[in-house]
């Protein structure tokens, strides 16, 4: 039947650094996953073989960040002090300060660089960010690990460093999936046999509540970055209180991606990062999306990102 025929070819341009189990849901399966009626058919899961990828299109340039410096050429007069402080006023500074449940308060002062993207990076994870008008940008962030160093730069290299120490990091698991533009991705988490839809089915458009992971009763996911900025650089980070969880059994983590207007018919491309007793490990995907005939429609990856065993405290 139609369906499946999609199903086959969609997964046969699949390319991944592990075997994924890969499913494509219809639109109008999608309606029950994400609000509506029953499913005309099942899914159809397919086992894919392990490809390597070219992943360049996701490392970027080389990162140069620098401070503003003033200097004169040889035999010319020394420079006006008018210059001297207006270059001062032009340095970029940034504060980071741990505020709990694993996350960082990420302040910039550029006062240079109003309206501006730039892109945050921290132990590999990055995302972009526009300043305001006045050139300043105030942000909640998780980090992944501590200490935490954070790095803000700007297209032209102008930049700061900041670490700070993140406390309790250790009582959370955390995973990120990050990628650039309209790829139409997304991190699913269902707690504990949550179906799609109920309220610990954890993902952008039900982020669940930051006070419960506070008492142990649920994660949340957060979602970085300027999507309205030139070449935006996405992400979302999911966190559960695995040092104080009041539950036992499974997360089930997957990630998805919508067919849309904007990538159908097109390779995109995304990134995992999962923490594990201090350590990241990196997973890479290139998918390439079915035509556009099938907007609407999700691509459901399930074991990119491994689920999350919870065992309560």
């Amino acid at each position: 039947m139609a369906y499946t025929k999609k199903i086959a070819t969609a997964a046969g341009t699949l390319a991944c650094a592990v075997g994924i189990g890969f499913v494509m849901q219809s639109s109008e399966t999608a309606k029950v996953l994400y609000g509506s009626e029953t499913p005309a058919e099942a899914p159809v899961q397919v086992q894919l073989p392990v490809e390597d990828v070219d992943t360049s299109a996701l490392d970027g340039p080389i990162l140069d960040v620098h401070d503003i410096t003033l200097t004169s050429a040889l035999g010319e007069d020394p420079a006006d002090p008018a210059d001297l402080v207006a270059s001062q006023d032009c340095k970029v500074a940034a504060t980071a300060i741990p505020s709990g449940l694993g996350l960082v308060e990420l302040s910039l002062a550029a006062p240079c660089f109003p309206n501006e993207r730039l892109v945050v990076h921290h132990s590999g994870l990055k995302f972009s960010e526009t300043t305001d008008a006045a050139g300043n940008l105030e942000m909640s962030m998780p980090v992944l690990v501590d200490p935490a160093v954070i790095v803000v730069a700007f297209a032209n290299g102008d930049g700061a460093v900041v670490q700070t120490p993140v406390p309790s990091l250790d009582q959370f698991d955390r995973v990120a999936l990050q990628w650039k533009g309209d790829a139409g991705f997304e991190i699913h988490a269902r707690e504990f046999g949550a179906d799609y839809g109920s309220q610990h089915d954890i993902w952008a458009g039900a982020p669940g509540d930051p006070v419960e992971a506070i008492s142990g009763e649920g994660g949340f996911l957060m979602r970085l970055g300027d999507e309205t900025a030139p070449d935006a650089l996405m992400a979302d980070v999911y966190t559960y209180p695995s040092g104080t969880s009041r539950h036992n059994g499974i997360v089930d983590l997957s990630v998805e991606a919508e067919v849309s207007l904007f990538n159908c018919g097109l390779e995109i491309e995304a990134q995992s990062l999962e923490v594990n007793n201090g350590d990241i490990t990196s997973r890479n995907l290139t998918l390439a999306m079915p035509g556009c005939d099938t907007i609407g429609s999700f691509l459901v990856l399930n074991n990119l990102i491994q689920d999350l065993t919870v065992a309560q405290k």
